[in-house]
Parts: structure tokens; C-alpha cells; sequence
């Protein structure tokens, strides 16, 4: 399976935010992936801090 992170950060943003973002959204999926089957065919969107759609990640066949 390939496990598959889509994510568009702010271009106005600054690299220290961009970095501050990005790592926030990897640990709250890390923490949270065992609560999904991770067969093809599963997603969700994904959020920023303040809950606007900033992605989405899915599994698919390898």
C-alpha cells in the first residue's frame, strides 16, 4: 500500500510557521492513523490549526 500526504501551505507564510504548520498536521495524523483500517480506498481531509481544509490523505493499492 502507499500511504499518500497531500498538503498546500500558505505561500504568504513564513518558513518558520510554514515548518510549525506542517509539523503540527504530521503529528496529529501520526497519532491518529491507528484509528483507520489503512485499506485502498481511505481518507479524510486534512486541517490546519484553524480547521481550514489544507489537504487530504489516502491509501492506495502499490
Amino acid at each position: 500500500m502507499k500511504f499518500l500526504l497531500d498538503i498546500t501551505l500558505d505561500e504568504a507564510a513564513s518558513s518558520e510557521d510554514k515548518a510549525r504548520e506542517l509539523g503540527r498536521i504530521l503529528r496529529y495524523w501520526a497519532g491518529n492513523v491507528r484509528h483507520y483500517p489503512l485499506e485502498p480506498g481511505d481518507g479524510a481531509a486534512v486541517y490546519d490549526a484553524d480547521y481550514k481544509e489544507v489537504g487530504a490523505w489516502r491509501v492506495v493499492a502499490s
